[in-house]
């Protein structure tokens, strides 16, 4: 699995115009399912996001977690994050998982951050959605799993 995660002062997301998600504090988690990915892999990437230490402690240094902090997560699919650009100039997303592994998938990964005691709040899948944000840091980290 291929997760982007943004540390955030809040973040939402909007589908036809109506605001089906948001969060305060916490993380914005753009997570894409990948051909060959497990309920074993989105478990582990859960995990690991939950206990990533990226929130200031009291000397101002990166060394808290989610947990630690009492964050949200709003959890949101893109598929497009399995984009190769290797050749040409049009993007292929054919090692992105298919729409029912994917969406299998992102529910997945998205109880596992529940069931780690996360806030967790979710994007609608396969819709086209308007995600705000206000990165906070920036703080903004590329993971494979």
């Amino acid at each position: 699995m291929r997760a982007l995660i943004q540390r955030v002062k809040r973040a939402s997301v909007s589908v036809d115009d109506e605001k089906i998600a948001d969060i305060g504090a916490g993380l914005l988690i753009l997570v894409c399912a990948m051909q060959g990915d497990t309920r074993d892999r989105a478990e582990q990437l859960a995990r690991k996001i939950a206990k990533l230490r990226i929130f200031k402690d009291d000397e101002g240094r990166m060394n808290r977690s989610l947990l630690d902090v009492g964050g949200a997560a709003l959890v949101v699919s893109q598929f497009t994050l399995a984009a190769d650009t290797s050749r040409g100039n049009r993007p292929g997303f054919s090692q992105a998982a298919s729409p029912e592994d994917g969406d299998a998938l992102y529910q997945h990964f998205a109880a596992c951050l529940k069931a780690d005691g996360l806030a967790v709040q979710t994007g609608q899948f396969g819709a086209d959605m308007a995600v705000e944000l206000i990165n906070d840091g920036p703080v903004t980290i590329w993971m494979d799993q």
